[in-house]
């Protein structure tokens, strides 16, 4: 088995950030399990071998894919949930947050939808089981919320919404390409009109 090189502090940011957007892409279009070395490497145009002046394994790669991700998109939230809004306002721009990363990161949400459950069981990426229950925790705060300040429907399965918000926000990386006819705001405001009209309280 040939010695796998450490990745080269003197390696440029730029040509790092190409290679893990190559690897990304390539890791949701084949699963990571499928995704070799070799094969990232061919897709970036380079020697398999070469890769390593970067990386010491895709698991490196994967890596620092799914935690830029995670760490942008927390920023955002973050910032949405210490902006003292109100339940349907914190609803719109936590999706609105959500599109514009699917924009920025695209492949990496698809890695996340399709990997997550069987990587979190890895000591390495722990870290996306406490970024699940982190984001559960702020949707069904929200969504409760809104419930108990009665801006939210009262018979509302928080639980059951929550969790198709999250669904229906997220499968938008399997068909959203960045540069589209929409961008992602205009994509998050008609998917809220969708969404925010059926869960409110209704006025007569």
């Amino acid at each position: 088995m040939p010695t796998k090189k450490k990745p080269q502090v003197t390696a440029s940011p730029e040509r790092r950030r190409e290679l893990l957007d190559t690897a990304a892409e390539v890791f949701a279009a084949q699963g990571y399990n499928a995704t070799t070395v070799r094969k990232i490497a061919d897709a970036a145009g380079m020697l398999a071998g070469s890769l390593y002046y970067h990386f010491d394994s895709k698991e490196s790669m994967l890596d620092e894919i799914l935690s830029t991700f995670l760490t942008e998109l927390w920023e955002g939230y973050d910032t949405v949930l210490a902006s003292s809004l109100g339940p349907r306002e914190t609803i719109e721009a936590l999706v609105t947050e959500s599109f514009r990363e699917i924009d920025r990161h695209r492949a990496a949400v698809a890695i996340y939808q399709k990997e997550s459950r069987h990587l979190s069981a890895q000591p390495r990426f722990h870290y996306l089981a406490d970024s699940q229950a982190k984001f559960e925790k702020a949707w069904l705060g929200t969504l409760e919320r809104g419930v108990a300040d009665g801006v939210f429907r009262d018979d509302l399965d928080v639980r059951l919404t929550y969790r198709f918000v999250r669904d229906t926000v997220w499968v938008a990386a399997s068909w959203y390409r960045p540069g589209g006819q929409h961008s992602p705001e205009e994509i998050a405001r008609q998917y809220l009109s969708m969404v925010l009209d059926g869960i409110a309280v209704r006025t007569a």
